[in-house]
Protein backbone atom coordinates (compact mmCIF):
# COMPACT_ATOMS: atom_id res chain seq x y z
CA UNK A 1 0.00 0.00 0.00
CA UNK A 2 2.40 2.85 1.08
CA UNK A 3 5.86 2.65 2.95
CA UNK A 4 8.29 5.18 4.59
CA UNK A 5 5.75 7.45 5.80
CA UNK A 6 7.29 9.93 8.26
CA UNK A 7 5.19 12.92 8.41
CA UNK A 8 3.68 15.86 11.31
CA UNK A 9 0.32 17.46 10.23
CA UNK A 10 -0.20 20.61 12.76
CA UNK A 11 -3.21 20.67 14.76
CA UNK A 12 -5.68 22.90 12.29
CA UNK A 13 -3.83 21.87 9.25
CA UNK A 14 -3.79 20.47 5.95
CA UNK A 15 -2.29 17.39 4.88
CA UNK A 16 -2.81 16.79 0.71
CA UNK A 17 -1.05 13.23 -0.14
CA UNK A 18 -0.74 13.24 -4.01
CA UNK A 19 -0.04 10.91 -6.03
CA UNK A 20 -1.39 8.09 -9.08
CA UNK A 21 -3.75 5.86 -8.53
CA UNK A 22 -2.56 2.61 -6.66
CA UNK A 23 0.49 4.81 -4.82
CA UNK A 24 -1.54 4.13 -1.19
CA UNK A 25 -3.33 7.62 -0.86
CA UNK A 26 -6.64 5.87 0.61
CA UNK A 27 -5.08 3.33 2.48
CA UNK A 28 -2.74 5.96 4.08
CA UNK A 29 -5.77 7.83 4.62
CA UNK A 30 -7.85 5.44 6.71
CA UNK A 31 -4.56 4.50 8.38
CA UNK A 32 -4.59 8.16 10.12
CA UNK A 33 -8.22 7.83 10.60
CA UNK A 34 -7.99 4.50 12.55
CA UNK A 35 -9.75 2.97 10.09
CA UNK A 36 -6.74 0.41 8.92
CA UNK A 37 -4.23 -0.92 11.07
CA UNK A 38 -0.97 -0.63 9.84
CA UNK A 39 1.70 -3.45 9.39
CA UNK A 40 4.08 -1.36 11.54
CA UNK A 41 4.68 1.96 13.03
CA UNK A 42 2.55 4.46 14.98
CA UNK A 43 -0.34 7.25 14.48
CA UNK A 44 -0.08 9.99 17.07
CA UNK A 45 -3.13 12.58 18.00
CA UNK A 46 -2.52 16.07 20.19
CA UNK A 47 0.62 16.41 19.32
CA UNK A 48 1.63 13.17 20.68
CA UNK A 49 0.09 12.33 23.87
CA UNK A 50 -2.05 10.14 22.76
CA UNK A 51 -1.61 6.82 20.26
CA UNK A 52 -3.50 4.04 19.07
CA UNK A 53 -6.64 3.40 16.33
CA UNK A 54 -9.12 4.05 18.99
CA UNK A 55 -7.93 7.78 19.82
CA UNK A 56 -8.02 8.56 16.03
CA UNK A 57 -10.98 6.72 15.34
CA UNK A 58 -12.54 8.73 17.78
CA UNK A 59 -11.37 12.21 16.50
CA UNK A 60 -11.42 11.84 12.99
CA UNK A 61 -14.07 11.92 10.82
CA UNK A 62 -14.36 9.98 7.22
CA UNK A 63 -16.06 12.21 4.22
CA UNK A 64 -14.88 9.89 1.70
CA UNK A 65 -13.03 6.99 0.87
CA UNK A 66 -14.16 5.22 -1.78
CA UNK A 67 -14.91 2.55 -1.77
CA UNK A 68 -14.93 1.87 1.80
CA UNK A 69 -16.46 5.32 2.77
CA UNK A 70 -18.95 7.28 0.40
CA UNK A 71 -22.43 9.11 -0.24
CA UNK A 72 -24.76 5.63 -0.85
CA UNK A 73 -25.73 6.96 -4.28
CA UNK A 74 -29.26 5.26 -4.56
CA UNK A 75 -30.59 7.20 -1.98
CA UNK A 76 -31.47 11.18 -1.60
CA UNK A 77 -30.04 13.75 -0.40
CA UNK A 78 -32.79 14.46 2.32
CA UNK A 79 -32.05 10.54 3.51
CA UNK A 80 -28.20 11.17 3.66
CA UNK A 81 -29.22 14.22 5.88
CA UNK A 82 -31.59 12.30 7.88
CA UNK A 83 -29.15 9.35 8.36
CA UNK A 84 -26.61 11.47 9.43
CA UNK A 85 -28.90 13.16 12.20
CA UNK A 86 -29.42 9.64 13.35
CA UNK A 87 -25.33 8.51 13.42
CA UNK A 88 -24.07 11.33 14.89
CA UNK A 89 -25.87 13.36 17.93
CA UNK A 90 -24.16 16.79 17.10
CA UNK A 91 -25.02 16.68 13.43
CA UNK A 92 -28.44 18.85 14.03
CA UNK A 93 -29.78 20.17 10.49
CA UNK A 94 -28.79 23.76 11.86
CA UNK A 95 -25.12 22.58 11.60
CA UNK A 96 -25.50 20.67 8.60
CA UNK A 97 -26.70 23.53 6.71
CA UNK A 98 -23.82 25.47 7.94
CA UNK A 99 -21.37 23.19 7.07
CA UNK A 100 -22.55 22.88 3.33
CA UNK A 101 -22.55 26.57 3.25
CA UNK A 102 -19.10 26.57 4.63
CA UNK A 103 -17.99 24.38 1.92
CA UNK A 104 -19.84 26.32 -0.99
CA UNK A 105 -23.07 23.96 -1.37
CA UNK A 106 -26.00 26.81 -0.71
CA UNK A 107 -28.85 24.52 -1.43
CA UNK A 108 -29.08 21.04 -0.52
CA UNK A 109 -31.33 19.28 -2.90
CA UNK A 110 -33.28 16.79 -1.04
CA UNK A 111 -34.90 15.15 -3.49
CA UNK A 112 -32.18 14.91 -5.49
CA UNK A 113 -30.34 10.98 -5.70
CA UNK A 114 -26.65 10.98 -4.81
CA UNK A 115 -25.81 9.57 -7.92
CA UNK A 116 -27.43 12.24 -10.25
CA UNK A 117 -25.13 14.84 -8.27
CA UNK A 118 -22.18 16.66 -10.17
CA UNK A 119 -18.89 15.88 -9.22
CA UNK A 120 -18.28 18.80 -6.94
CA UNK A 121 -21.46 18.56 -5.28
CA UNK A 122 -21.61 14.96 -3.99
CA UNK A 123 -18.10 15.93 -2.63
CA UNK A 124 -19.04 19.40 -0.90
CA UNK A 125 -22.38 16.84 0.46
CA UNK A 126 -20.12 14.40 2.01
CA UNK A 127 -17.50 17.06 3.82
CA UNK A 128 -20.79 18.94 4.92
CA UNK A 129 -22.14 15.88 6.33
CA UNK A 130 -19.01 14.50 7.87
CA UNK A 131 -18.07 18.11 9.56
CA UNK A 132 -21.44 18.95 10.73
CA UNK A 133 -20.51 17.08 14.02
CA UNK A 134 -17.34 19.23 14.49
CA UNK A 135 -14.58 16.32 14.34
CA UNK A 136 -11.04 17.39 15.46
CA UNK A 137 -9.96 15.43 11.98
CA UNK A 138 -11.69 15.31 8.48
CA UNK A 139 -10.41 12.48 6.09
CA UNK A 140 -11.38 13.45 2.53
CA UNK A 141 -9.98 10.91 -0.21
CA UNK A 142 -9.79 11.84 -4.01
CA UNK A 143 -10.44 15.92 -3.53
CA UNK A 144 -10.21 16.26 -7.48
CA UNK A 145 -11.52 13.38 -9.16
CA UNK A 146 -13.66 13.95 -12.21
CA UNK A 147 -13.46 17.65 -11.73
CA UNK A 148 -12.39 20.22 -13.83
CA UNK A 149 -9.95 22.87 -12.99
CA UNK A 150 -12.07 25.52 -12.16
CA UNK A 151 -14.36 23.55 -9.58
CA UNK A 152 -10.79 21.91 -8.42
CA UNK A 153 -10.50 25.24 -6.96
CA UNK A 154 -14.05 25.72 -5.50
CA UNK A 155 -13.28 21.79 -3.50
CA UNK A 156 -9.88 23.07 -2.36
CA UNK A 157 -11.28 26.24 -1.11
CA UNK A 158 -14.05 24.61 0.82
CA UNK A 159 -11.61 22.52 2.50
CA UNK A 160 -9.41 25.03 3.69
CA UNK A 161 -12.53 26.99 5.00
CA UNK A 162 -13.14 23.47 7.20
CA UNK A 163 -9.50 23.94 8.20
CA UNK A 164 -10.11 27.60 9.42
CA UNK A 165 -12.42 26.56 11.63
CA UNK A 166 -9.93 24.58 13.76
CA UNK A 167 -10.35 20.93 12.00
CA UNK A 168 -7.45 18.96 10.46
CA UNK A 169 -7.94 17.88 7.25
CA UNK A 170 -6.37 14.74 5.70
CA UNK A 171 -6.92 14.90 2.00
CA UNK A 172 -5.86 12.94 -0.83
CA UNK A 173 -5.53 14.11 -4.80
CA UNK A 174 -3.94 13.24 -8.02
CA UNK A 175 -2.29 17.23 -7.69
CA UNK A 176 -1.39 19.37 -4.79
CA UNK A 177 -3.52 22.57 -4.58
CA UNK A 178 -1.96 25.27 -6.66
CA UNK A 179 -1.94 27.34 -4.06
CA UNK A 180 -1.07 25.16 -1.02
CA UNK A 181 -0.75 27.95 2.38
CA UNK A 182 1.89 27.80 4.93
CA UNK A 183 -0.38 25.12 6.61
CA UNK A 184 -0.01 22.78 4.00
CA UNK A 185 1.67 19.42 4.59
CA UNK A 186 2.04 18.35 0.83
CA UNK A 187 3.03 14.43 0.70
CA UNK A 188 3.82 12.98 -2.85
CA UNK A 189 3.46 9.37 -2.80
CA UNK A 190 5.01 7.46 -6.08
CA UNK A 191 3.69 4.78 -8.36
CA UNK A 192 3.60 1.39 -7.18
CA UNK A 193 7.28 -0.43 -8.40
CA UNK A 194 6.86 -4.06 -9.76
CA UNK A 195 7.79 -5.65 -6.93
CA UNK A 196 5.20 -3.74 -4.98
CA UNK A 197 2.07 -5.19 -7.17
CA UNK A 198 0.31 -8.45 -6.77
CA UNK A 199 1.62 -10.82 -8.46
CA UNK A 200 0.37 -11.87 -11.36
CA UNK A 201 -1.82 -15.62 -11.85
CA UNK A 202 -0.13 -18.29 -13.35
CA UNK A 203 -0.69 -18.71 -16.87
CA UNK A 204 -2.66 -21.45 -18.38
CA UNK A 205 -1.42 -24.50 -19.32
CA UNK A 206 -2.31 -25.11 -23.47
CA UNK A 207 -4.49 -28.23 -22.64
CA UNK A 208 -6.38 -26.21 -19.49
CA UNK A 209 -10.59 -26.38 -20.29
CA UNK A 210 -11.58 -23.69 -18.27
CA UNK A 211 -14.98 -25.48 -16.34
CA UNK A 212 -18.53 -24.08 -17.93
CA UNK A 213 -21.56 -23.81 -15.39
CA UNK A 214 -24.38 -24.93 -15.71
CA UNK A 215 -27.03 -22.47 -16.52
CA UNK A 216 -29.89 -22.47 -14.27
CA UNK A 217 -33.54 -22.77 -15.71
CA UNK A 218 -36.55 -20.72 -14.22
CA UNK A 219 -38.76 -23.24 -12.71
CA UNK A 220 -42.17 -20.39 -13.35
CA UNK A 221 -42.65 -20.98 -9.29
CA UNK A 222 -40.68 -17.43 -8.16
CA UNK A 223 -42.53 -14.68 -7.05
CA UNK A 224 -42.73 -11.86 -9.00
CA UNK A 225 -40.62 -8.81 -7.73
Amino acid sequence: MFEGVDLDVPAGGLLVAHGPAGSGRTALLLTLAGRMRPSSGVVRVDAGRAAGRIRARQAVAVARAEPAVGLEVRLRVRELVAERRWLEQGATPRRIVEAARLVGLRHLRGRALAEDLAPLEALQLAVALAFAARPAGLVVDGVDDGLPDADRHRAWQGLEAVRACGCTVLASALQPPADAGPDTVLLSLPARSADRLPAAPPARSADHRPTTCPTARPSGKGAAA
